[in-house]
């Protein structure tokens, strides 16, 4: 995880722990901060997952530039392995 990602996780831990914190405090009745506070942690669950998918667009991404510089530098040193074989065949 790097450090940005760390950042966010950090602040949305800290969003809900002061979502609920506000919740209980509130001078609500108790069915319409337990709607609230469902409604909060449903919020951050979809940050959460939208979080995810970004991060595993990124690895995916990640995934790919390695696949192609690997096989890049395989049909490089394959070149240079035939050369050899044919400069000493």
């Amino acid at each position: 995880m790097n450090d940005n990602s760390k950042i966010v996780a950090a602040l949305l831990a800290g969003l809900a722990a002061g979502a609920v914190i506000g919740l209980l405090f509130a001078p609500d009745k108790g069915s319409e901060t337990r709607d609230k506070l469902n409604e909060s942690l449903g919020d951050l669950a979809d940050a959460i997952k939208e979080r995810a998918e970004e991060q595993f667009d990124q690895l995916g991404e990640l995934k790919d530039r390695l696949v192609s510089v690997v096989k890049s530098k395989l049909h490089i040193a394959e070149e240079v392995i035939d050369d050899e074989i044919e400069e000493h065949a």
